[in-house]
Formats: C-alpha cells, sequence, structure tokens
C-alpha cells in the first residue's frame, strides 16, 4: 500500500465494499490512513475484507452487514451507523446491481431502482446530519454513462408496464444523477458536498445475482476485456480526496474529468418529483435542522 496517509483521521464509509469498484476505492482509502466503516451484503465477506485491510493498512475497519434490498435494514444500518458516534466525512455511495427479469423487494419496489438508486437516497439524507456535523464532509455517489439512454416517467417509476434490464440500470442511474444534483443544490452552504461519478466499465461481479448460462458466459469476458477495479476506482478517489474538490459540489465526474453539462435540459420538476416520490418511497427527507 502506499505511504500517503492524507485522509488520517476522516472516517469514510464505504457501501458495496466487498468487491469490484468499491472494494477497491475501500483498499485505496485504507491505504491513505482514513478510518473506514465497511458496509456489505455479506457478513463473511465483509469479515475476509476487514482481515485483509488491517493486514495491509494496519488498521481495521469497522463493519456494517446491510442488505440494502430492504428498506428496514437500511434504516438498521443507519441507526447503528449514528449509535456509534463516529464522525462522517466521507460517504461513498458505491452498492448496485443489475436483474435481468423484473424481480421487486419486500415492499413491491422494482430491485434494480431500490438497491441502486432508493438505498442511496434514504442512506444519505438518513446521515446527512451527520455529515454536517463532520464537516467538510463529501457524498460520492457512484453512476454510470448509461443515464443518457434513460426515461424517467414518474407514473411508471417501477417499469410495470415494459422492463428492460438495460433501461432498468440506466433509470436507476439517471435517478441517481438528478439526486445528486438536487441535493448539492438542496444542501448548498453547509458544508457537505455532493457529486457523482462514473468509473466506466469495471470488470467486477456485477451481475452475480442473475443464475444461469448468460451470466456463466458473459463474467469471463468482463473480466477480461474491462478495466480492473483498481484503475476504475481513481475518479471516485479523486472526487472524495482531491483537496481542490473541497467546496466543489453537483458535478458529475468520469475519466477523472468534470462534465461541464451531464443533462442537456436540466429539468426541475422531473427532479423534484423524483424527490417527492423517493420520500414516498422510502420514509426519508432531510431531517429538519440539518441544513
Amino acid at each position: 500500500m502506499t505511504s500517503s496517509k492524507d485522509m488520517a483521521g476522516r472516517t469514510c464509509l464505504v457501501t458495496g465494499a466487498t468487491s469490484g469498484h468499491g472494494e477497491a476505492v475501500a483498499k485505496a482509502l485504507a491505504a491513505r490512513g482514513a478510518d473506514l466503516v465497511l458496509l456489505g451484503r455479506s457478513a463473511e465477506k465483509c469479515a475476509a475484507l476487514q482481515q485483509q485491510i488491517a493486514g495491509l493498512s494496519g488498521k481495521t475497519p469497522d463493519l456494517i452487514v446491510c442488505d440494502l434490498q430492504r428498506r428496514t435494514e437500511v434504516d438498521r444500518a443507519a441507526d447503528e451507523y449514528l449509535a456509534s458516534g463516529r464522525p462522517l466525512h466521507v460517504l461513498v455511495n458505491n452498492a448496485g446491481l443489475v436483474n435481468l427479469e423484473r424481480r421487486v423487494d419486500a415492499e413491491g419496489r422494482e430491485l434494480t431502482l431500490a438497491v441502486n438508486y432508493l438505498s442511496m437516497f434514504q442512506l444519505s439524507l438518513r446521515l446527512f446530519g451527520r455529515l454536517r456535523e463532520s464537516a467538510p464532509a463529501r457524498v460520492v455517489n457512484v453512476g454510470s454513462d448509461t443515464y443518457r439512454i434513460a426515461t424517467l416517467d414518474l407514473d411508471d417509476l417501477q417499469l410495470e408496464r415494459s422492463y428492460s434490464v438495460s433501461q432498468s440500470y440506466a433509470r436507476s442511474k439517471l435517478a441517481i444523477l438528478l439526486f445528486t444534483l438536487e441535493l448539492a443544490r438542496r444542501s448548498a452552504g453547509s458544508g457537505v458536498t455532493v457529486n457523482a461519478v462514473d468509473p466506466g466499465p469495471v470488470a467486477s461481479n456485477i451481475g452475480a445475482n442473475n443464475p444461469g448460462v448468460l451470466y456463466s458466459l458473459a463474467r469471463p469476458m468482463i473480466r477480461t476485456l474491462f478495466p480492473n477495479a483498481e484503475r476504475a476506482a481513481r475518479t471516485c478517489l479523486m472526487v472524495a480526496t482531491d483537496p481542490g474538490l473541497a467546496s466543489a459540489s453537483g458535478g458529475y465526474y468520469r475519466s477523472r474529468r468534470l462534465r461541464a453539462k451531464p443533462l442537456k435540459h436540466p429539468d426541475p420538476e422531473l427532479a423534484a418529483g423524483l424527490w417527492r416520490e423517493s420520500v414516498r418511497l422510502t420514509g426519508v427527507d432531510l431531517p429538519a435542522g440539518s441544513l
């Protein structure tokens, strides 16, 4: 690991930390001296990564085991973090999945949207007060350029009329971008910056939740042709740690560069409508007095 310790004294929470891009981000933050909290679904994988990072960095990360497919689990994870009394300087919302067929969570919410976006919305807002108390702080939301092919219909946000794997994934990433821009706007002046990043294609295990021959055939191709996670993580790390971006908020970064206009025609009504629907679906809004 690198000897740079510029993140010493900074507490960072990384979701989806046990594989791929999230694991690479977590290891890089640990290498730079951060106090880490790893959030993942598998207790076994979390513990294995905890031991690995402790052996490499000399500091043992804390763990929060949480299934982001369940709204009650996201609340429990937030409660656990808040009860710990830890500060929170960097929140990296990285967790995500792809579903080849339409699936729903325990509350009937379309699962790709629920995990990729709604859990991010819920966790970020539940922890926003702690971020504000710990300011200067940063929220980094992991998105994707696939948002550019998405259409977001608030009357069919759950894709009940017609489902496709590409549209469900792209739509979740468009929701992430709209949320990022809207939270940055609403939290301006709070000491908390909010940005989105696209790591590009990553050699990872995303899609592993889909059983069957299709994923089995695709996985070797993904690992062979896509950049490794360490390389892909560089943009997220830049946005999470670069002193030059300390006050930058409401941006979208790809290949370590700011995209000037991620949305050619911003629609404030769409962003506001998505926020209202997200509050309804998660039961969470920005806490009073957090700004």
